[in-house]
This record gives structure tokens, sequence and C-alpha cells, in this order.
């Protein structure tokens, strides 16, 4: 049987509340609950200094896990070149911060069309993909795909592989995740399935199989309590057995999304997780 190798995102504690949980706490809890690692969120993290980042590292090590992945934010849907440029100098500071606690990826945000207002609103406009006036989807597209190309040659330099998460703007769609993978096409750009994020797609599960080739880590999204924004009732074995029969062979990083406290909603999704996997991979 194929080994499962699942690990929490540090997320899954600290839905963006004033009091941010503290990345050593996340790193303990993953640690008592038997997991291989965990996924750290850069906006999470205390301090970019550099004995704050291998404080990190030499933790997760003494624990015996892994740090498999850094979750980042960016947008690089913007007409002007100065903000993309922001976006990108963003981007490739992350990549070093990647570097030096030695974590081999990046999440990767493509960035959309935004509309403001709360998020609710954006949820209601089926995602953030409609162009501003006087733009089109093809400038929006041109701007992520160049802005990426920017970031790559660092990437591979550093050895930290950018990974294109379905993190709506132009990635809401499956379609719209592979136009800019496979126009890039370069070894160190693929992609991380959200679970939860094809949310608009008519089937989530035929838009999981076209980007399953590319995906290299998976975010696997459970709602205890309910969602914090919306609820969905995934066919977690369905899923694994599409990742897996496009060989994938990488992490699923837990993001609990729900309203139920993380110290009881972490193990439930944890046994869910575990038990479709025993299923996906029964022959």
């Amino acid at each position: 049987m194929t080994t499962l190798r699942l690990g929490v995102s540090s997320y899954s504690y600290w839905h963006f509340t004033p009091e941010v949980t503290p990345l050593e706490d996340v790193m303990e809890a993953a640690a008592q609950l038997g997991l291989a690692g965990v996924e750290i969120l850069h906006q999470q993290m205390a301090s970019e200094e550099n004995s704050y980042l291998q404080s990190l590292k030499r933790r997760a090590f003494q624990l015996g896990l892994d740090i498999y992945n850094f979750g980042i934010h960016q947008d690089f849907v913007w007409p002007e070149v100065e903000k993309r440029q922001r976006e990108i100098v963003h981007t490739l500071r992350c990549i070093d911060l990647a570097h030096e606690m030695g974590i081999p990826s990046i999440r990767i945000n493509s960035g959309g069309f935004r509309k403001g207002g709360p998020f609710s609103e954006l949820i209601a406009a089926r995602g953030w993909v409609e162009p501003w006036e006087g733009y089109t989807l093809d400038d929006g597209f041109n701007w992520c795909i160049d802005a990426l190309e920017q970031c790559l040659p660092h990437a591979e330099r550093r050895g930290v592989m950018l990974l294109l998460e379905n993190h709506w703007g132009l990635t809401t769609t499956a379609d719209g995740m592979l136009r800019i993978i496979e126009t890039i096409n370069s070894p160190w750009l693929r992609a991380i399935l959200d679970m939860g994020n094809f949310y608009f797609e008519p089937d989530i599960y035929a838009a999981m199989q076209k980007i399953a080739p590319h995906v290299w880590l998976a975010h696997a999204k459970t709602y205890p309590g309910g969602g914090t924004v919306f609820t969905l009732d995934l066919d977690y074995t369905r899923i694994f057995r599409i990742l897996l029969d496009a060989g994938f062979t990488g992490y699923v990083s837990l993001e609990m999304e729900g309203l139920e406290p993380a110290a009881t909603a972490v193990p439930k999704s944890i046994a869910v997780l575990e038990n479709a996997w025993r299923q996906a991979t029964d022959k």
C-alpha cells in the first residue's frame, strides 16, 4: 500500500484571527498527533530574523517533522508594472526564507481581478476572474506568467519549488491553472491541489483530474463544525484515487477550515483522511 505522508498546515490552528497561534505550538501538536510534517504560513511567523528561522528548523528536526511547504500570499494581477514588481520582490524574498529554513517548496497564488468588499461578496461573484473595465483576461494571465517567469530562475538557484494553488482569481478553474503551468513549462513550477477551492467548477472532481498530473502537494480541506466561509461534502477517497492514478507521491496537508476548535477538529480530520486513504489504496 502506498504510504500516506500526512501533515498539517499551521492554518488549521489559526484562521487569521487577531491572536496568532505560534508556529512552535503547531509543531508540538503535529508531533503529538504522529504527523510527518508541517506546512507553515508566512503571515504566522513571529519574525524574519535568521535566528528565528533557524529556531523553527531546529525545533522541527528535534520533533522529527519535515517542514514541507511555506504558504505565502502574492497577487501578480496589476496593470501597473511597479505593483507587479513589488509582488515579485516579495516572492523572491520568500524563496530566500524557504531556502534558509530548508523548506523545499512555496505556495504561489496567481492573483486576480479584485472586486473589493468582504470575502462573502467575492464568493458571490464566483471568484476573482472578471476583468476590470479596459482590460482582458489575457492581460491578467500575461502579467502573472511574466511575473512567475521572473521568479523561477531564483527558485531554481535556491532549490525551492514554486507550487501554484487553485486559490481563486486566475486559478479559480482548472483550465486557468493549466494555462499558467503549461505556458511556462518549467520543472520548477508545479501545482497544489486545494480540494475545497474548485468550488465554482461544474464538476469539481473532473477539475481535479485535469490538474492531477501536475500536483506535488495536496491541501485536504475539512470543515468540522461547519466551514468558516462555506462547507463542502468532499469524497476524499475519490480524490485520493484521482491523485494516485496520476502518480501523486507528495504530502497531503490538512487544512482544517471548520468552526470547531482545532484541538478536537484536527484529530477528527486526521482520522477521516487516514480512513479515506486506506479505502483509496485498498486493492
